[in-house]
């Protein structure tokens, strides 16, 4: 089985080395191809109006100058050519992917040009509790979790033009309580706000936070889960259609 690895956060990035080890339990044929420095919130953006590098750092590990979608698309037209992967893995992020975030999420948009592509593709991502510890994010759950949890989705069915997004929740290894099959969640879009500051010539700059929301904990969806510390599995499609509102809209442009 070949597997092709990328990721948001960047290609020396710890979540990068943990997601080789999960890797490595699956496949001795594993590629490397991820952006050269972090895209987080770039979503499925791509770079159209500079050129692109592409850079070695030994054996099968390459770096785009670019953003995750770019990667994953350098990888299948360039790196991966003469033998497409047979599994993409995006990951494992720092930080939760959930409810909204798969929008904004350059991990998940890595996962889903692989499900475009037609291959079967997972995006992989570890939050953090609530305070945001800088560089101190532990990513054990992730690594002691991560072949359990895509070990069985390997000879599993999947719907065409879709994948599947893992998040592992904020707590130890031993206190996971197992995994949860859920949709995807929705938070409160009220949390987004813009902290303004001065540059050091007096003009004004921001800087987009993005405050915590309360959240009522139903068991039913991806937030739920994680909040629950369940390791959480949703399957997300390429087709946005809201196909209960397609009756709706011939009725008014009858």
């Amino acid at each position: 089985m070949r597997i092709l690895l990328t990721n948001d956060d960047g290609i020396h990035a710890p979540g990068m080395a943990v997601l080789e080890a999960i890797a490595a339990t699956l496949s001795d044929d594993v590629t490397v191809v991820a952006p050269i420095e972090e895209q987080s919130g770039t979503g499925r953006s791509l770079t159209l109006t500079r050129p692109m590098r592409l850079k070695r750092f030994g054996g099968k590990r390459f770096a785009v100058t670019g953003t995750p979608t770019d990667a994953v698309m350098m990888a299948l037209t360039e790196v991966m050519k003469d033998g497409r992967p047979d599994l993409i893995l995006s990951g494992v992020n720092r930080g939760a992917n959930l409810g909204e975030d798969v929008h904004y999420s350059g991990t998940v948009s890595a996962a889903m040009e692989g499900a475009l592509a037609g291959i079967r593709s997972v995006a992989l991502s570890q939050r953090y509790p609530d305070h945001a510890p800088g560089e101190r994010v532990s990513f054990a759950t992730a690594e002691a979790w991560g072949e359990r949890v895509l070990r069985p989705l390997l000879d599993a069915e999947w719907s065409p033009r879709t994948m599947v997004n893992i998040n592992f929740p904020p707590v130890a290894p031993d206190q996971v309580r197992g995994v949860r099959i859920v949709p995807q969640g929705l938070r409160d879009y009220g949390r987004a706000r813009m902290e303004k500051r001065s540059d050091p010539r007096g003009f004004p700059y921001y800087w987009l936070a993005m405050d915590r929301v309360p959240l009522t904990v139903t068991g039913e969806t991806d937030l739920d889960a994680s909040a629950e510390g369940y390791v959480s599995v949703t399957p997300l499609q390429v087709d946005m259609t809201h196909r209960a509102s397609l009756d709706m809209l011939r009725a008014v442009y009858a």
